[in-house]
């Protein structure tokens, strides 16, 4: 039994926008998260960290689904900027039981525990949105509500943390973000989102007593990382 994570596995089996078109590593990322998803044992926790299908909607993100709820073990999802097919929790969970994904949960509002450690998270918040003038308060403010909801129900047990955005990058920290993490103990945090070239701007290690690890599908070579024995 072993708990993992990647993010940002951008699936296009239902929506033709294959990543390949970027080049560099993206080049055959099927195959290779095909290969790279074999560590996984029906005994294991998956967290996926957002960006999960390129589908607009749940029904053409069926294909994505099916791609990954025919992964071994239990798989946990929380919400990334492209995932477009996202509209209600409700919805989803009505979606996966009328497709008997019945190994898929969504991260949101809650938490979820594996042995005695609680996996915590939401997207979180892409501070450069707000540079670019498109900082949307309500929707900051949701994500915050949304972490803090999570690690509530975490009660007193160690928390882990799985972000999309990084909560810190070159140049750039959320400090709400930061400062709840500080609050409730997280003594490590896991984000995606940065990828290519994007990926120097990652902050990884200690700060704060807080260890941040960047785990975009590509950063990690398409295999995810293992958190946990």
């Amino acid at each position: 039994m072993a708990l993992y994570a990647i993010g940002d596995l951008h699936l296009c089996l239902g929506a033709p926008k294959p990543m390949d078109i970027f080049g560099g590593a993206w080049v055959g990322y099927m195959e290779k998260l095909r290969q790279g998803m074999q560590v996984l044992t029906p005994e294991d926790t998956l967290v996926l960290m957002g960006d999960l299908s390129w589908a607009l909607d749940l029904e053409s993100a069926k294909a994505d689904f099916a791609w990954i709820a025919a992964l071994p073990g239990r798989k946990i999802i929380l919400k990334g900027n492209h995932d477009y097919w996202w509209s209600t929790a409700a919805k989803f969970t009505r979606f996966c039981q009328e497709n008997g994904f019945e190994n898929l949960f969504l991260l949101n509002n809650n938490c979820y525990f594996y042995e005695n450690i609680a996996i915590c998270g939401t997207r979180g918040w892409f501070y450069e949105e707000e540079r670019s003038g498109q900082h949307d308060e309500k929707v900051f403010r949701r994500e915050l509500g949304r972490l803090e909801a999570s690690l509530k129900a975490a009660g007193e047990q160690e928390k882990l943390v799985f972000l999309h955005y990084p909560p810190r990058y070159k140049g750039y920290e959320c400090p709400e973000i930061l400062s709840l993490l500080e609050r409730y103990g997280v003594r490590r945090c896991f984000y995606g989102h940065l990828h290519g070239g994007s990926r120097s701007l990652a902050r990884e290690g200690l700060w704060s007593n807080i260890d941040y690890r960047l785990l975009s599908a590509d950063q990690l070579d398409f295999r995810p990382m293992q958190i946990l024995p």
